[in-house]
């Protein structure tokens, strides 16, 4: 393994060593405390490391980064999903100068959730209207966020038509995908219910989630 290279602060070396093997944020801190930069991983100590080693194969950008980080702080998160969400978050909130601008929010895209409709479907847009619709984002990371969307999307079947047929329902029901409410074949209060555990994923409150689920799967078993 590259040894990471020299002329790095203590305090730099303590944190490095420390790195959970685990998925999370991580913040980059300069000498006076502010946030220069957050990113996520899947493996916070490989990826928080690798701007360490090699310093001459990283970009200026990353060069100039790396010669300002006086601290570095990370949190673990319970997957790579929640790791996404909460980078966004951190983003919004510091607007680290060395992360990709965010001025332009239109130029990003963003997760949708139609609230305002009976049946509320998820989809990727890069318009945020004023129309009771649930905006999550803007997302630096196209790419894991249409990972983030596929996911949620296998773990809950929502409705994806723009215009529910009921006359006879679409072939994501007939492949699991979708549970019809076209059709009639959910209710609005059971369909709202899944809708509450995807934003619940999305606002990162997947504990609090897997503590509704069991607790409804305990409720199920007793009324067997």
């Amino acid at each position: 393994m590259t040894e990471l290279a020299a002329g790095f602060s203590d305090n730099i070396k303590n944190a490095l060593a420390v790195l959970p093997e685990k998925p999370g944020v991580y913040l980059m801190h300069d000498a006076s405390g502010k946030v220069i930069y957050v990113g996520k991983a899947v493996v916070l100590k490989n990826r928080v490391r690798s701007y360490f080693r090699n310093l001459a194969s990283h970009t200026p950008k990353v060069k100039a980064m790396v010669a300002k980080i006086a601290e570095i702080e990370t949190i673990v998160t319970s997957s790579e999903v929640e790791a996404l969400i909460l980078e966004c978050n951190l983003i919004k909130k510091y607007r680290p100068r060395y992360n990709i601008s965010l001025k332009d929010d239109k130029t990003y895209p963003y997760l949708k959730v139609t609230m305002q409709e009976d049946f509320p479907r998820l989809y990727v847009t890069r318009r945020q209207l004023r129309d009771g619709a649930r905006y999550y984002g803007p997302y630096a990371d196209a790419g894991a966020m249409h990972a983030t969307v596929k996911l949620l999307r296998s773990m809950f079947p929502l409705r994806t038509c723009r215009k529910m047929n009921p006359d006879r329902p679409c072939l994501n029901y007939h492949i699991k995908r979708c549970l019809a409410p076209c059709a009639g074949y959910i209710s609005k209060a059971d369909y709202h219910k899944m809708i509450k555990s995807v934003c619940m994923v999305l606002d990162g409150r997947t504990t609090e989630l897997e503590r509704d689920l069991k607790q409804q799967m305990q409720e199920a078993a007793d009324n067997y």
